[in-house]
């Protein structure tokens, strides 16, 4: 009897059916372990939250990261995702010779709604492997943060939750301050 097997797509398999027309220039798609996976649209509660998340960081950043939202980062050979937004080591050539990665980042932000368990599941485990130090999902559906540090192979070592009366801070800049309560608001 024959053993099903699954083929594992690359990042240059990624590209190539995307330079071939096989995938849609304005499809919403991003790869995962080798699976190319449909994104999740985004409501208006999401993207508000997410441009709250561009204008906070922008403002703050004073040259020391570089704001990417809805960017891809390059994981390894078959994962390149589009997380919500990051907060990048700044580069010289602003990243145009290559996506940024794990080395590269000071935070990956994912706003999630409809996308929650695929976020903690799937791509949770995913960027603690690659190595991505901090990562903030902004739940929408319990209006918390959950920010992950400590990663590891099998995603991260520590969890902490935080509501609508906290603040969130990230790690790499220990001053610089999110209110929940103020991102969150509708």
């Amino acid at each position: 009897m024959p053993v099903e097997t699954r083929h594992r797509f690359t990042v240059s398999d990624y590209y190539r059916m995307a330079q071939a027309g096989v995938l849609d220039p304005d499809a919403r798609v991003e790869l995962l372990d080798g699976q190319i996976i449909d994104m999740s649209p985004s409501g208006p509660f999401h993207g508000g939250v997410v441009k709250r998340l561009i204008r906070l960081f922008a403002g703050l950043s004073k040259g020391r990261w570089v704001v990417a939202a809805q960017d891809p980062t390059h994981l390894d050979d078959y994962s390149e995702p589009q997380p919500d937004l990051m907060l990048l080591k700044p580069a010289a050539d602003d990243y145009t010779g290559h996506h940024p990665g794990p080395g590269d980042t000071y935070l990956l932000i994912e706003v999630a709604d409809s996308s929650l368990a695929r976020d903690r599941e799937e791509k949770l485990p995913a960027y603690g492997r690659a190595g991505i130090p901090e990562v903030w999902i902004v739940n929408l559906v319990e209006e918390t943060i959950e920010v992950y540090r400590e990663p590891n192979l099998t995603g991260y070592g520590s969890r902490q939750v935080l509501s609508h009366r906290d603040t969130a801070r990230v790690a790499a800049f220990p001053e610089v301050a999110v209110d929940i309560g103020e991102l969150l608001r509708r």
